[in-house]
């Protein structure tokens, strides 16, 4: 579809390299997906020109919570080092990465996280949710929904006030972080959600499926094999917890959603704004032109990254620091 010309030269040049570099998910068995989880990217030049650096203003600690089948979730917590121990009126952001499901993990997301928590000045806790094949869904979406409701619990643990929590979330962390809100609306006082590109509807219905099926870096085939890995044949594929699109959306929390022009995800991102404004929730849309899937990840490749990084921790921090604001 000539996709390099309507990129900016080195996110074209990224996207390229990436696609040479990398097997796509349908290339691979189960023995090379796990050791492709356990890969990291360095945190530091060249890469992290490309990447972002994490912050060192930000500490990085370790906890769990228990799942619903006794599992031991494992948290990353972020916490600035500006904001000191005896300082607990700060926010907290859940953060759930991306990988279809199936792959990522939480520390290539350092540089992100580190970032929200600087910026938006909060305690941000990654959620390193159990993967597919191993475990297809729901585990992953119950894993998550049990870790926020415990994070809503730990303020002392975590020395801040998580009755102002946001949820954040790229690809299948914004899916994620779309359910988790649904599925806790009744029970955490959750102050926002921001979806990064995210899947939204799992019958693949949405228009930009095919118009960016041979899209860079992920492309219908590959998302067609991620949800084999994901969805048993048992969960159905209009189900909430796989596809938000198809909850209940009235009440649900304020909502920053932002899409990738060039990506086949661009319109569940889209569609699921245009549901929740439909809904009465305050939600902004922002399309990012000439962005493939997944530029969070990259933003020293993609000029407009550091743009949706500022709408990103402004719409946080506003948000959060608001709630403050009115609790007082």
């Amino acid at each position: 579809m000539g996709y390099l010309h309507r990129m900016p030269l080195r996110t074209a040049a990224l996207t390229t390299l990436y696609d040479r570099l990398n097997p796509p998910i349908w290339a691979m068995g189960l023995a090379q997906i796990q050791r492709t989880r356990g890969e990291t990217l360095p945190h530091r030049a060249p890469v992290s020109w490309v990447t972002g650096a994490a912050d060192p203003a930000v500490g990085i600690t370790f906890a769990t919570v228990s799942a619903r089948d006794g599992y031991e979730i494992p948290l990353r917590v972020y916490r600035p080092r500006a904001v000191r121990d005896s300082e607990t009126d700060v926010p907290v952001v859940a953060y759930l990465h991306g990988g279809g499901f199936v792959r990522g993990n939480v520390v290539d997301y350092d540089p992100l996280c580190t970032l929200i928590a600087r910026r938006v000045r909060a305690v941000v806790v990654s959620v390193d949710y159990r993967l597919a094949p191993e475990h297809k869904a729901p585990t992953a979406a119950y894993d998550c929904i049990d870790a926020v409701r415990a994070i809503a619990r730990l303020g002392g643990r975590l020395r801040a006030d998580t009755s102002r929590l946001a949820l954040c979330g790229d690809s299948a962390g914004g899916n994620l972080s779309a359910v988790v809100a649904q599925q806790l609306r009744d029970e955490v006082p959750i102050c926002m959600q921001a979806l990064l590109y995210p899947s939204t509807d799992m019958t693949l219905s949405s228009p930009s499926i095919s118009e960016h099926a041979d899209a860079p870096i992920l492309d219908r085939r590959s998302i067609d094999c991620f949800l084999a890995h994901y969805l048993p044949f048992e969960v159905e594929e209009t189900d909430p917890l796989v596809s938000p699109l198809f909850g209940e959306l009235a009440g649900l929390p304020p909502t920053l959603v932002q899409t990738a022009d060039l990506d086949p995800l661009r319109d569940d991102g889209v569609r699921y704004a245009e549901a929740l404004a439909a809904a009465g929730v305050p939600v902004r849309c922002t399309n990012y032109e000439g962005a493939p899937h997944g530029f969070h990840s990259f933003p020293g490749a993609y000029p407009g990254g550091l743009g949706a990084q500022v709408e990103l921790v402004t719409a946080l921090r506003d948000r959060l620091y608001a709630a403050s604001r009115a609790a007082g």
